[in-house]
């Protein structure tokens, strides 16, 4: 079984920055990919980012691009997701998600999923 813990949201204003944190145990968690998702208040989940197990990063949100930078530690297994210049529209509840071998920006294509931390970005 493979659990998922995230940590770092918070409230920051336009311009501040959070780190994000998403903590992976179980015993194959070394072999999993993990994704970052986003739910805004009344809108749809949305995929932000993911990184596989070489490494390999894909943003699918243009408007985070250079703003946002995800790293992982595998020897700790524990992704994070560094987010710089945030603006009122990055705010929801950001989770994260693993499954195994490819990338994908499909919610359903993930097993197992964090309970999700609060990011607020308001003046």
């Amino acid at each position: 079984q493979v659990q998922l813990v995230e940590s770092g949201g918070g409230v920051v204003h336009p311009g501040g920055s959070l780190r994000l944190a998403c903590a992976a145990s179980g015993s194959t968690s070394s072999s999993l990919t993990l994704g970052w998702f986003r739910q805004a208040p009344g809108k749809e989940r949305e995929g932000v980012v993911c990184v596989d197990t070489h490494n390999s990063t894909t943003f699918y949100l243009d408007s985070v691009k250079g703003r946002f930078t995800l790293s992982r530690d595998n020897a700790k297994d524990i992704v994070y997701l560094q987010m710089d210049n945030l603006k009122p529209e990055d705010r929801g509840v950001y989770y994260c998600a693993a499954k195994f071998m490819l990338c994908s920006r499909r919610q359903f294509m993930y097993d197992y999923w964090g309970q999700g931390t609060q990011v607020t970005v308001s003046s």
